[in-house]
Protein backbone atom coordinates (compact mmCIF):
# COMPACT_ATOMS: atom_id res chain seq x y z
CA UNK A 1 0.00 0.00 0.00
CA UNK A 2 1.81 3.31 -1.19
CA UNK A 3 2.21 5.67 2.21
CA UNK A 4 0.45 8.71 0.47
CA UNK A 5 -2.85 8.28 -1.32
CA UNK A 6 -4.23 11.33 -3.36
CA UNK A 7 -7.43 12.28 -2.58
CA UNK A 8 -8.61 15.74 -5.04
CA UNK A 9 -4.89 16.54 -5.13
CA UNK A 10 -4.32 16.49 -1.53
CA UNK A 11 -1.93 13.79 -0.62
CA UNK A 12 -2.89 12.17 2.74
CA UNK A 13 -0.91 9.58 4.94
CA UNK A 14 -3.05 6.17 4.37
CA UNK A 15 -3.19 6.07 8.30
CA UNK A 16 -5.94 8.69 7.37
CA UNK A 17 -7.78 5.98 5.82
CA UNK A 18 -7.30 3.53 8.35
CA UNK A 19 -9.24 5.66 11.06
CA UNK A 20 -12.98 4.99 9.78
CA UNK A 21 -12.03 1.39 9.22
CA UNK A 22 -10.76 1.15 12.91
CA UNK A 23 -13.79 3.31 14.50
CA UNK A 24 -15.75 0.71 12.54
CA UNK A 25 -14.14 -2.39 13.93
CA UNK A 26 -14.20 -0.93 17.61
CA UNK A 27 -17.87 0.12 16.72
CA UNK A 28 -18.74 -3.47 16.01
CA UNK A 29 -16.76 -5.40 18.94
CA UNK A 30 -17.84 -2.36 21.08
CA UNK A 31 -21.32 -3.58 20.21
CA UNK A 32 -20.56 -7.56 20.66
CA UNK A 33 -19.07 -7.14 23.90
CA UNK A 34 -22.15 -4.91 25.18
CA UNK A 35 -24.16 -8.08 24.09
CA UNK A 36 -22.21 -10.57 25.62
CA UNK A 37 -22.14 -8.92 29.08
CA UNK A 38 -18.16 -8.76 29.54
CA UNK A 39 -17.95 -5.00 30.32
CA UNK A 40 -19.90 -6.44 33.92
CA UNK A 41 -15.54 -8.00 33.96
CA UNK A 42 -13.82 -4.88 33.52
CA UNK A 43 -12.55 -1.93 36.08
CA UNK A 44 -13.33 0.93 33.26
CA UNK A 45 -15.17 0.10 30.10
CA UNK A 46 -14.77 3.24 28.49
CA UNK A 47 -10.74 2.72 28.95
CA UNK A 48 -11.11 -0.68 27.67
CA UNK A 49 -13.24 1.13 24.18
CA UNK A 50 -10.63 3.31 24.08
CA UNK A 51 -7.36 0.89 24.40
CA UNK A 52 -9.27 -1.15 21.78
CA UNK A 53 -9.35 1.31 19.27
CA UNK A 54 -5.93 1.98 20.09
CA UNK A 55 -4.45 -1.69 19.35
CA UNK A 56 -6.64 -1.90 16.64
CA UNK A 57 -5.75 1.44 15.08
CA UNK A 58 -1.69 0.74 15.91
CA UNK A 59 -2.05 -2.99 14.87
CA UNK A 60 -3.28 -2.11 10.99
CA UNK A 61 -0.54 0.94 11.08
CA UNK A 62 2.04 -1.80 12.18
CA UNK A 63 0.77 -4.06 9.32
CA UNK A 64 1.02 -1.45 6.20
CA UNK A 65 4.52 -0.05 7.37
CA UNK A 66 6.10 -3.09 8.10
Amino acid sequence: MPREIALSGVYLPSLTLLLPLALLLTWGLDRLFARLGLYGFVWHPALLRTSLFGCLYAGMALFIYR
